[in-house]
């Protein structure tokens, strides 16, 4: 576990068209960076071994299939897998920012596919590990054209995992994740919707602030607000993300469903 492996690939479909093909294909057993075909088929296999590998379509691209490549809906794949190498995984060594950067890119698209195709938990698998290799230890200080693409992708991997945690149900958790990419960048247009649709979803009270420190005041959600008679400060969250963000139709609707919740409890 925990370990990074290069293998050659090929993938066929029944009829024997090809639709993969990778000389070097580079993933971690375990970090969902590819289909669960290799995922659970690689780590049987001794360097230097080829074997072939009948995947179902649950353990292939699942029952939408895939653009690219461009796998049908509910297609067997068959892989032609050769393991080049196998070596200890990077996240435990110190990486130059610029590895960083690439690993966490990497992994944060691999969410995007997840996400995508509906599987909100190996999403959220994903952004975490981008998170991992964007925190990592480094060799040597960024510059700082690189620690500003170190924050924006940050920002930007919190968000998802916010978007992940609503999607599976965890209001707390995307809550959470929101003020972590508040307490990065607090003007942040998408984690200030994020908090007013994690309001808008539930109905449990916040943790106490003592239990959530941050180095900004904590900006409680539009629901969370409305509970404790505070309907105007409810509506201030969502208008805030709008300022920065006018033209957006969710944040319009996300408003549009408070007013909604409000009016029969609205004062004539």
């Amino acid at each position: 576990p925990g370990q990074e492996v290069s293998v050659k690939l090929l993938g066929a479909l029944e009829d024997g068209g090809l639709v993969e093909r990778d000389p070097r294909l580079t993933f971690v057993p375990g970090h969902g960076d590819v289909v669960q075909a290799l995922e659970l088929g690689v780590p049987t296999m001794q360097p230097g071994e080829v074997s072939f590998f009948l995947a179902a379509f649950p353990y292939a691209y699942g029952r939408p299939g895939s653009r690219e490549p461009d796998v049908p809906p509910e297609a067997p794949l068959l892989f032609e897998v050769t393991l080049l190498e196998v070596r200890d995984g990077p996240d435990p060594q110190p990486l130059p920012p610029a590895v960083r950067l690439r690993l966490g890119s990497q992994r944060r698209d691999r969410g995007n596919f997840h996400f995508a195709r509906g599987d909100f938990a190996a999403a959220l698998r994903s952004y975490r590990l981008s998170l991992r290799a964007l925190d990592g230890p480094a060799t040597a200080p960024p510059g700082p054209e690189e620690e500003e693409e170190l924050r924006e992708q940050r920002v930007k991997c919190l968000n998802n995992c916010a978007a992940a945690e609503l999607k599976l149900g965890r209001a707390e958790e995307a809550l959470a994740a929101c003020e972590a990419a508040l307490r990065i960048s607090p003007d942040n247009g998408r984690a200030l919707l994020r908090r007013g649709q994690v309001g808008l979803a539930s109905l449990q009270p916040a943790p106490p602030p003592s239990a959530r420190p941050c180095s900004h005041p904590p900006l409680l959600s539009p629901q969370l607000l409305a509970q404790q008679g505070r309907d105007a400060e409810a509506s201030l969250v969502l208008r805030r993300a709008l300022e920065l963000d006018p033209a957006s139709k969710v944040i319009h609707t996300e408003l549009s469903r408070l007013a909604k919740r409000q009016s029969p409890t609205s004062s004539s």
